[in-house]
Parts: C-alpha cells; structure tokens; sequence
C-alpha cells in the first residue's frame, strides 16, 4: 500500500510541471452526475453498483479534478445462510484529458479514497427435532479503509449541456480490490 502511495506521489509530480500556475486553474463545480455499471470486487461474484459524482473543474487546460460517491452491494444465500457485503466509497481522483480533435475526450488519472465496506453473516434457526433448537445468530463486521484509484474513461457531449461519460477504474483497496465499469451521464452547471 505504502509502495502505491509513492508511484502516485511520482506520477502527480511529474504530471503537474512548475509551469502550471495557479492563475490558469478553474477549480469549482462544473457539473454533476450519475453512474451505473459492473463492479468486480476480488472473491467476489460482479454485481451492479451505481454512484454520483461532480467534475470540481481543472489545474490546467489538461488536468481536472472530480470527486465520486459509490456504493455496491452483494449478497449470496447458503443452504438458508444469507451472507452480504456492500461498500460505500467516497473517491477524489485526478484526471489528465489527452490531445484530441473531436468532441470525444478521453482521460487517464487515478485518486485516493474512503472505503466503508461492510459484511454480513445471517444463519436460520436449526431444529434438530424432539423440541430443540439452535437459535440463528447474525454476524457483521464494518471497516474503513483507504483506497489507491487507476483508470481512464471518456466524456463526449450528448447535448448542449449534458455529457456522456465512460469509465473504467481499479480500486486498490487493502484486502478487497475492486474492478469497475460504469456510463453515465452529467448536467453541466
């Protein structure tokens, strides 16, 4: 983890050269957005997840920022145990918008994150017969942990004030790495 708090330390300090001033940035919120898609945490069967996010404007002509809020659920039944694990993640990631001459623009960045993962465990009642009975019992565990974000996409205009937006991201999460692929849209404002 520490390793990976490095190379992006690395890569931002390279990515933002001392030309960059701060009188050519225009930070603030630009627009917002949903998403839906396909999310694949790791020993985990995909599910749908879904979330909002804000483009929070740029550094520079090629370097934005936006913020994400993300949540995915899963859950699974055995032999009448239900077990389910959801995570509630809320992300800030740095986006470099490559060269183009269309409209479509793709992007490239990573971000760092808070991850509010949960699990739980549910068992039924077991009657063993003759009038006795094990009693269910229902486990769970919550967790915050942090989270290193990789991944592009891109954005393309659908109307004068609404973007269409593709991304795919990996999220390095301790213990519990996660693959996502979402659309969305958002609302220039």
């Amino acid at each position: 983890m520490k390793k990976g708090l490095l190379a992006v330390a690395v890569v931002a300090l390279f990515a933002f050269p001392a030309h960059f001033a701060l009188a050519s940035s225009d930070v603030g919120f630009k627009s917002v957005g949903v998403d839906l898609g396909f999310v694949s945490p790791e020993d985990i069967d995909g599910t749908i997840g879904f979330g909002a996010f804000a483009d929070l404007g740029s550094f520079s002509p090629r370097v934005g920022l936006s913020g994400h809020l993300g949540y995915w659920s899963k859950s699974a039944d055995f032999f009448g145990s239900e077990t389910s694990v959801r995570d509630v993640s809320l992300t800030g990631r740095v986006r470099y918008k490559f060269p183009t001459a269309s409209k479509f623009q793709p992007y490239a960045g990573g971000g760092l994150g808070m991850h509010f993962l949960n699990a739980e465990l549910t068992t039924p009642d077991v009657d063993l017969g003759g009038g006795l009975i094990i009693p269910g019992m229902s486990v769970s565990d919550s967790q915050t942990k942090l989270g290193i974000d990789l991944g592009g996409g891109f954005t393309t205009p659908v109307g004068t004030k609404t973007d269409l937006y593709g991304d795919f991201w990996y999220s390095m999460v301790e213990d519990f790495g996660q693959l996502s692929m979402k659309v969305g849209l958002a609302w220039k404002l």
